[in-house]
């Protein structure tokens, strides 16, 4: 976090830029296996941990979240806040809100609920009604993450925000889920019956303009805790960021396509072998 505190800050109607997806983004890099998904990479490449930390935060992420559910660490090492990213069901949600208030030392909680099966939990707890109850308790924050992409997540972020009253948070996955299958674990790979997760979600994954569009409904929805899941990289967090009214670092680096040598005014190109590769790639862009 910046200068302001969590609370501080939701409370002036600010927000809060959250990048996960760390252990999707190792696996991808080469730096940790699929199937155990144990994120080894931190006692054996610590470096490694450290540079996607900048990464993120240099894309326009507030938080560099650690790999511990440890709440002394968090404590420790003076913590702005403790997230809880709960699982199973609304129980475990409130187990864990209890833990935080016991352990936590005054520090506010974030909770999020794994909304994975369906719109409703295995109390019959309705998502929107879980995610009042545990405001109720005492959360700080409270919305979904992870399981389900931006298309199935929207939904109940709605009815979220119509139940409680304070700050709710949205960190979806950046794949391609839909009615049919709502959540990342149940994707096929387009065109074919087979699994996609976990090793050809490559095939479902958002583009950047899907992102975009994500962020935007929720900030019409009033999502102040925002961010992206599994399947996230820095130039998606940078994309969160800016529609949300960032200007990270990383955004001297977005996307200038007037400068494209396919794209660009083409006016501005010299003879020569760049307007003869215009013309011979490019012609049909014009």
């Amino acid at each position: 976090m910046t200068e302001k505190g969590l609370l501080q800050r939701l409370e002036n109607g600010g927000n809060v830029v959250v990048a996960e997806g760390y252990i999707f983004e190792f696996e991808r890099k080469g730096y940790l296996q699929a199937g155990s998904f144990v994120p080894e990479v931190t006692l054996e490449h610590p470096e490694l941990v450290r540079l996607m930390y900048e990464e993120f935060v240099h894309a326009g992420s507030d938080v560099a979240l650690a790999f511990t559910e440890q709440i002394e660490l968090a404590v420790k090492y003076r913590a702005d806040y403790i997230v809880a990213e709960t699982f199973a069901h609304h129980g475990e949600a409130m187990l864990a809100l209890e833990c935080i208030k016991k352990y936590g030392k005054g520090l506010p909680a974030v909770v999020t609920l794994f909304a994975a099966t369906g719109d409703t939990f295995v109390e019959g707890v309705n998502v929107a009604e879980g995610c009042k109850l545990l405001e109720d308790a005492g959360a700080a924050v409270v919305g979904l993450n992870c399981s389900r992409g931006p298309e199935t997540m929207i939904p109940l972020l709605k009815e979220i925000r119509q139940m409680c009253k304070g700050p709710i948070a949205a960190l979806p996955v950046t794949y391609r889920t839909t009615q049919e299958e709502p959540t990342f674990t149940a994707l096929t790979i387009p065109g074919t019956k087979k699994r996609a997760f976990p090793l050809d979600l490559c095939a479902c994954l958002r583009s950047r303009q899907q992102i975009a569009e994500f962020a935007e409904q929720c900030k019409e929805i009033g999502v102040q805790y925002i961010g992206l899941c599994c399947g996230n990289s820095a130039n998606m967090t940078r994309i969160v960021a800016e529609k949300y009214g960032r200007n990270p670092p990383a955004s001297k680096y977005a996307p200038a396509m007037e400068k494209h040598f396919i794209f660009g005014d083409k006016s501005k190109f010299k003879s020569g072998f760049t307007e003869d590769l215009r013309t011979h790639i490019g012609g049909q862009f014009d």
